[in-house]
């Protein structure tokens, strides 16, 4: 069985890196398509010129980025970039199908908090529990 070649929208991945940005703002959803036609802000620019350099080849280091906002575009598949979530950054390798979501949804800021047995205390049974 062959294995499916990834589209979006109807175009392929190597269409999708041939077309210039504004283009590709058309096919993404509305709320995508705003962030890209009003313009980037100057984190997202910078961002946008290292990846850039990164897709040529010129640009060797880890892309490290605080901008969580940043839509993903054709030109970043492929390409390891390390996402802030807070504390440390998430370093998360871009797939086809994360095309038009944004960074900071693939790299959580919020742990999932786990409880274990209920302390001493806890409960009414507990206070007859021997203590040792």
């Amino acid at each position: 069985m062959a294995k499916k070649e990834f589209t979006y929208r109807g175009k392929t991945l190597e269409e999708l890196k041939a077309m210039p940005i504004q283009e590709v703002a058309k096919l993404l959803p509305t709320r995508e398509r705003r962030t890209i036609t009003r313009g980037f802000t100057d984190a997202q620019k910078l961002l946008m010129k290292k990846v850039e350099a990164a897709s040529n080849g010129t640009y060797k280091k880890a892309i490290k980025t605080h901008c969580r906002n940043m839509v993903i575009l054709p030109i970043m598949v492929g390409l390891k970039i390390q996402i802030h979530r807070g504390n440390k950054f998430d370093a998360i390798e871009i797939m086809p199908e994360m095309i038009g979501h944004r960074l900071g949804e693939f790299a959580e800021t919020r742990v999932r908090l786990k409880h274990s047995a209920p302390g001493i205390g806890a409960t009414r049974s507990s206070a007859y529990a021997s203590v040792k």
